[in-house]
């Protein structure tokens, strides 16, 4: 009723202006004035109307000059007078929504109901217009449809703010979701309805459903659930399956839902002949080891799709990073078969005119390049390009890396590969002072910093000073010494202990130690290590205060004795990150050796294996065991 009312207002308005406009003469316009802006420029008045200085003004043009303005939405009162030769328009501007405001949304948080009605043109900063918040309130509706909410109720203010401006404020009663009573499948004779629930996401009540909320019915995960059901058909040969209708009912008081689903299966198929055609730039033998469909096997769409992903993705490393893989099945009924053919085209192979890389602010471009396992001048490598993503991860500087690759404008044969990180902090400061009655004053402080101004090189110190303790230590490692990639470091370590002062043991140990290694890469996945170091240390104490076993070993080798010790290992790595990977495996092998020459000897041998596996919402599962000998 009071969209009939405005319609039937403003049409009476334009009417009354019609008829003041009629009954002046018809006139050719000299000039423009616009009277009443505020907020719009006289340039938007200009470019919406259709009459321009010059123009002759009559009966036809001012009408669609009114209605022109009218559509435009921001305005609520539009006037046509003249002024001698001169054109007076003269409008009264709409008010402008500076907030939309909601209370009692539980269900759907403010951002996504704010985002949906900005869809329909809905926002703050808009013209305010009375005609769209039934279009609002139908949007508004519409999302709360689509989790359940079918009782939900709306209520809406506007709230003058002054300056032309007005707060939209929204009252919603949820109401409560509506709960699916029963899910029935109709055709379904290959896979039984519970087998099929079980992949459903959507569920009737059940023991967990207050946690997992399954059984609150929503249309999204409905049309992921009806998506699930295609996909278990079509992937265990039924090419001809059907989903011939969906029922969805709600009881009068909308609080049940009972869900129908009708399925025609068809028939299942097998996989009969399998070719390839096309371009076949690489052998076909090698082709065929990365397609999954035989001969003979139940008809998989997922399989289909996945062998069309590997030839794509071969030829992607021989360069043909813009290759087209079509799998075209043909479906003999007599046979029960399904004969597939996958067309290869190839394209044009592309070459990289420029790596780039694009947020280290910190670290240097050299340390990014010098990962890369795609070079430029040469042809694309989709491994390649994968595998320097994979490497830039590993370094642990970046919390993300993001590649992309888009072609050279005018150039179709030559694409860039734009490498986009966000660097994470790399290091840390730790400074720390305080008392103890075992330790007395304690001052230690440690910087651990792993890109070094942005070089790459990890710099590390140590420095703990108490009346027990007293230890100092600094490390430098260097991971690209040689162009090779070879990796070299130093350490050096002072500790001194004084147990007396603790009033538990007495005893002191001072010891003096250095070392330098090297990593040497083999592969992309196999590491060797190398390393010496010098050990010095002295132990004072008396033997009554002491187990007779560390009695024994002191009457044996001394009180003071001097190591040097040798140290290797050999490593398999394919972690996809440094830090927190979620895929890949990490095998070790250590061995240390005090070497003769030293007042000990003695060697250490051990193995250590990690296998991570991800799994859902960002989980992964780690598989540790570790062995060792000394």
């Amino acid at each position: 009723m009071k969209r009939v009312f405005c319609h039937i207002t403003l049409i009476l308005m334009l009417s009354c202006v019609s008829f003041v406009i009629l009954a002046v003469e018809s006139f050719v316009v000299d000039d423009i004035r616009v009277e009443g802006l505020e907020r719009i420029t006289p340039g938007a008045i200009f470019n919406y109307l259709p009459i321009g200085v010059g123009d002759e003004l009559d009966e036809i043009k001012t009408r669609d000059s009114i209605r022109t303005l009218f559509k435009t939405g921001l305005f609520k009162d539009v006037k046509l007078s003249r002024d001698g030769d001169i054109l007076v328009v003269t409008v009264v501007e709409r008010e402008t929504i500076s907030e939309i405001t909601f209370e009692g949304n539980q269900a759907i948080k403010t951002e996504d109901l704010l985002a949906g009605l900005k869809d329909v043109g809905f926002a703050e900063g808009e013209v305010f217009n009375d005609a769209k918040l039934d279009k609002v309130v139908q949007e508004l509706k519409r999302q709360y449809f689509a989790n359940g909410k079918y009782g939900v109720k709306l209520d809406h203010e506007v709230i003058p703010a002054g300056d032309k401006a007005v707060v939209v404020a929204f009252n919603v009663a949820e109401g409560k979701a509506a709960k699916i009573r029963q899910i029935n499948l109709v055709g379904n004779k290959s896979f039984t309805t519970e087998q099929i629930l079980k992949l459903f996401e959507l569920n009737t009540t059940n023991l967990l459903s207050w946690f997992r909320k399954d059984d609150q019915y929503s249309k999204t995960k409905l049309s992921g659930d009806l998506e699930t059901l295609r996909s278990l058909y079509l992937d265990t040969g039924f090419i001809n399956f059907s989903i011939d209708s969906t029922q969805v009912s709600i009881t009068p008081d909308k609080a049940d839902v009972y869900i129908t689903i009708n399925v025609d299966e068809g028939e299942r198929f097998l996989v009969g002949d399998v070719k390839l055609s096309g371009e076949l730039i690489v052998e076909p033998s090698q082709l065929f080891r990365w397609v999954f469909t035989r001969k003979g096997m139940v008809f998989s769409r997922k399989a289909l799709q996945s062998s069309s992903k590997n030839i794509t993705d071969r030829l992607g490393d021989e360069g043909y990073a813009f290759a087209n893989v079509n799998a075209i099945p043909e479906i003999d009924d007599d046979t029960g078969t399904v004969s597939i053919t996958y067309f290869v085209d190839p394209g044009q192979r592309a070459y990289v005119r420029r790596v780039n890389f694009f947020g280290n602010a910190k670290t240097r471009d050299e340390v990014l390049r010098r990962e890369m396992r795609q070079l430029e001048g040469g042809w694309i490598s989709t491994k390649a390009v994968e595998r320097s993503k994979t490497r830039l991860r590993r370094l642990g500087y970046f919390e993300d890396v993001n590649v992309e690759t888009p072609s050279v404008p005018g150039t179709p044969d030559q694409v860039d590969v734009n490498f986009t990180v966000k660097e994470r902090p790399s290091g840390n400061l730790m400074l720390g002072f305080g008392f103890s009655q075992s330790a007395g004053f304690i001052l230690n402080t440690s910087v651990n910093q792993n890109n070094f101004l942005g070089s790459g090189k990890a710099v590390n110190f140590a420095f703990n000073n108490s009346e027990i303790n007293k230890t100092f230590r600094l490390g430098y490692m260097n991971p690209f010494w040689s162009v090779d990639g070879v990796a070299r470091g130093f350490d050096l370590m002072y500790s001194k202990t004084d147990a007396g002062n603790s009033s538990m043991a007495r005893y002191e140990t001072e010891s003096i130690s250095a070392g330098m290694s090297f990593i040497i890469p083999i592969t992309e996945y196999h590491v060797v290590s190398a390393g010496a170091a010098y050990e010095s240390t002295e132990i004072n104490t008396s033997p009554q205060y002491l187990d007779p076993i560390i009695q024994r070993f002191l009457i044996l080798e001394g009180r003071k004795y001097d190591s040097f010790k040798l140290n290797t290992s050999f490593a398999y790595d394919t972690r996809n990150a440094g830090i927190f990977p979620d895929r890949g495996v990490l095998q070790r092998i250590q061995a240390t050796v005090a070497v003769p020459g030293g007042d000990l000897q003695y060697y250490k041998l051990s193995y250590d294996a990690r296998l991570y596996t991800p799994l859902i919402n960002d989980y992964t599962l780690v598989s540790k065991n570790t062995a060792g000998i000394r």
